[in-house]
């Protein structure tokens, strides 16, 4: 399996982490090969998860903005509400494969906190999320589900107390743990094998778009996701890799790309090491990691998936930036055009729609992940001015 997406990927880790980093590989190559965990997996999606997901056309959106025919890949639908429970499945089946039965994560916005609490009560096992403090304040009611679920959070009030210093704090506690700990990482980031693990346990997205899609039409032209990390937007964007697709991933771009609040790291970020792995994120002038700034928690993260970092370098996926203004105005628009409630996160693919659907011909076909519901975001949208 290849350590690298091009330039981009490896591990970029203390040497006991490249041990545990090399066991964890050899367990995941072995079940993914493994008709029997496959099998299992697939019935926790189907009976548990509630996949697929439906591929939804957006018959009010697409007559509002008379431009292309507009598709919703409704992970929403999922069982805890997002995308990030796919991932989580997987990796716990991987953990019980390992015999390890403690399991920790980082978490920003909270649906990986949330999934990650809610498969570990599945599977009778011990479960901590390491969240930032301002991502605790901004995501309370997550927070209150991850305690409901059994699950220890633990403030980090390091650095911008975000999403970042969940993912130190949490490499770090892994160091300490790494014998009986199992770190169930909630993005398509980090030190091989994980991108590549997440990107597995997420390309049942695009799998199941592509297949509805031809369903009800002989072609699909654009697909846009929001990107953080990247894992609903890899997981939509591999499976429809070199199929004609235009793949667009939209990144936060905060207060403006113009200002220092923004978490656009493909507009403005440069190639270094962070995480454990070789990508792009937002430096300062000494290369140091820049803090970064979203309205949406889980946008708020400097760096991106080297897969990501290698499809912009090949020009196989184009990434674009959106406001904070412009993702709760899309916010506001699906919910009264559609009667979905997205994400704040989903709400900056909404918008880069809104800027182009117009544009477009009506014969072309346009797939936006709606990766996840905005119950948790209602406060924030409340607040916004």
């Amino acid at each position: 399996m290849k350590h690298q997406f091009g330039n981009f990927g490896g591990q970029y880790v203390p040497e006991v982490v490249v041990n545990a980093l090399n066991q964890l590989e050899k367990y995941f190559v072995e079940a993914i090969e493994d008709p029997l965990f496959i099998s299992k997996y697939k019935y926790y999606l189907k009976n548990y998860v509630g996949r697929p997901s439906s591929l939804y056309f957006a018959k009010n959106m697409t007559e509002d903005l008379k431009g292309a025919k507009v598709y919703l890949k409704r992970e929403d639908l999922n069982h805890t509400g997002a995308h990030k429970i796919n991932n989580c499945i997987g990796q716990i089946l991987i953990a019980l494969r390992m015999g390890k039965n403690k399991i920790i994560a980082e978490t920003g916005a909270g649906q990986h906190g949330v999934a990650t609490a809610t498969a570990a009560a599945m599977f009778g096992m011990e479960c901590e999320i390491f969240m930032g403090q301002e991502d605790i304040e901004r995501q309370e009611l997550n927070v209150y589900k991850m305690e409901m679920l059994g699950a220890k959070v633990t403030a980090v009030k390091t650095g911008t107390k975000t999403l970042s210093d969940a993912v130190d704090y949490a490499i770090g506690e892994w160091v300490k743990r790494i014998d009986d700990t199992f770190y169930l990482l909630g993005s398509a980031v980090g030190p091989h094998p994980y991108p590549t693990m997440v990107r597995e346990f997420q390309k049942v997205i695009g799998q199941e778009t592509h297949k509805q899609i031809l369903e009800v039409e002989d072609k699909v032209d654009y697909a846009i996701a929001c990107v953080g990390g990247g894992s609903n937007a890899i997981g939509l964007f591999y499976p429809l890799l070199n199929k004609g697709v235009k793949l667009i991933g939209v990144e936060g771009a905060g207060k403006g790309l113009d200002t220092d609040l923004h978490a656009a790291t493909m507009a403005m970020g440069k190639k270094g090491i962070i995480h454990g792995m070789n990508t792009i994120y937002v430096q300062d002038s000494k290369g140091e990691v820049s803090p970064v700034y979203s309205i949406s928690a889980g946008l708020d993260y400097p760096g991106v998936g080297p897969e990501h970092a290698y499809l912009k370098e090949i020009e196989l996926a184009e990434y674009v930036s959106v406001t904070d203004k412009e993702a709760i105005n899309a916010f506001k628009y699906l919910s009264k055009t559609e009667g979905i409630i997205p994400a704040i996160e989903s709400s900056h693919a909404v918008a880069h729609a809104l800027k182009i659907v117009p544009g477009l011909k009506e014969t072309d076909v346009v797939i936006i992940s709606i990766s996840g519901r905005g119950d948790k975001d209602m406060d924030l949208v409340r607040s916004f001015k």
